[in-house]
């Protein structure tokens, strides 16, 4: 089996569609009908069009190679039995009732996963939401406008797709975006290591980033991700006891974290214990350098978040070095003496000089990251000319944390993050990307 057809299908089969707004089978429409390929919505109830295709009574009158199953879980084994007669190679089932809901819902997903293996068919699900590639226009999903997700450099594989698509939105939200998202549900023939390769070899996804609540197939899992060029964070739930709820969401089975704990804990697997630390992390590794090592610089505009940053930065693997006499020199020169010219080097305030100092700090040899704070003023901006010369000549990360109202601070953001700088909204969302990139290059 192969998930090919999940990235390019030559014609998608909706069975189970419908004309009626607010039915699974009507939403799954409205995501897919502006994908480049043939169209087929299959229900025997209906006749006419929907979002201007023809009804089709089976689909055995289609040429889809792929499914997406707006049908009932008990109707499921008659479904998949028809797409596999009609030679469709992969299937995304919605439906829920199955492994996660006891023993006649395994049952269930046994029928229908001997079925898929006969026919060869990958199955993306039981009990999912589906999936989206934006720069596809592919949305496999009934999730309402996940047509709005944005098309960006992060691949995301979610063992529940709600989480899945919660960091899409996000993302988008942020004024970033996706590759591609996958929400893998109970797993029944296509699960991490299946999807994670072929994200892995996806020249528009940078870094991918996993959520997992427990997977049977562990050490695959963990043998994708130790082959993966492509940096990878992970966020495994359950340092609590949640396995009954974990199992009855996505039958997950009941695993020691601690399995996951040593697993990962290898040069290049980062791993986070929150959502918006998987993002901010994701967002660093696909937008940043690899760093030659901890060493990092902190520039601030205001010492209390600055202290905040440096604190959380002291948890961490991340070492702070001593500046070279070169280096203080020029910040002596640039800053006042009330200001603090050791590392972190903080200014007080925003000033026009800033970006000297940012730079100075930056092209240090010792510091192998640099993070900067920095408050909005009108007056002053964001020293984006000097930030831009510094990105491309340093070849070193570095990340802004910004604050100040988004009207005015947008399009100077946006030049940063166009300039390879990434930018967060919180001084601790900083310091987190920071330590995921220390933990990209070191065991954890």
């Amino acid at each position: 089996m192969s998930v090919s057809a999940l990235f390019d299908p030559d014609g998608i089969a909706v069975i189970g569609a419908s004309k009626t707004p607010g039915k699974l089978g009507n939403d799954a429409m409205s995501n897919v009908e502006a994908c480049d390929t043939e169209i087929y919505p299959v229900n025997p109830s209906s006749s006419g069009t929907v979002f201007g295709y023809e009804f089709v009574d089976s689909v055995h009158e289609t040429d889809a190679d792929l499914a997406l199953c707006c049908v009932p879980g008990h109707l499921q084994p008659d479904v998949l039995e028809e797409c596999g007669e009609a030679g469709v190679s992969a299937a995304v089932i919605f439906a829920g009732g199955f492994a996660e809901a006891g023993n006649d819902g395994r049952e269930l997903q046994d029928a229908i996963e001997k079925i898929a293996n006969e026919y060869e068919i990958t199955v993306l699900g039981p009990n999912t939401a589906g999936y989206a590639i934006p720069h596809l226009d592919l949305y496999g999903s009934f999730v309402p406008r996940i047509r709005e997700v944005q098309t960006g450099n992060i691949g995301v594989v979610t063992q529940s797709a709600g989480v899945g698509i919660t960091m899409s939105f996000q993302l988008t939200r942020e004024g970033y975006g996706i590759s591609a998202m996958f929400g893998l549900g109970n797993r029944m023939n296509t699960g991490f290591a299946d999807i994670i390769p072929m994200l892995d070899t996806d020249s528009r996804t940078d870094s991918i980033v996993i959520h997992v609540e427990g997977t049977e197939d562990v050490d695959e899992l963990f043998d994708v991700c130790q082959a993966a060029d492509t940096p990878i964070v992970a966020f495994k739930v359950g340092e609590h006891d949640i396995a009954d709820f974990a199992q009855a969401h996505t039958a997950a089975p009941a695993q020691e974290n601690a399995i996951y704990e040593d697993g990962f804990n290898e040069p290049g697997l980062v791993t986070v214990s929150s959502m918006t630390e998987l993002i901010d992390a994701g967002r660093a590794l696909a937008d940043s350098p690899t760093p030659d090592g901890p060493n990092v610089g902190i520039v601030t505009a205001q010492a209390g978040p600055g202290i905040i940053i440096t604190d959380f930065l002291k948890g961490t693997e991340a070492t702070f070095p001593e500046l070279t006499s070169e280096t203080q020199e020029r910040l002596n020169n640039l800053l006042p003496g009330i200001t603090y010219t050791e590392n972190p080097v903080d200014t007080g305030r925003p000033m026009p000089e800033f970006g000297k100092v940012v730079d100075a700090v930056a092209r240090d040899g010792n510091v192998d990251i640099v993070l900067v704070y920095e408050i909005y003023e009108d007056s002053l901006g964001y020293p984006v000319d000097e930030l831009e010369i510094l990105s491309t000549e340093v070849g070193k990360p570095i990340l802004f944390t910004v604050a100040g109202p988004d009207h005015a601070l947008e399009d100077e953001r946006r030049q940063m993050e166009n300039a390879g700088i990434p930018t967060f909204n919180a001084p601790e969302r900083g310091a987190q990307a920071v330590a995921a990139l220390i933990d990209s290059i070191s065991e954890n």
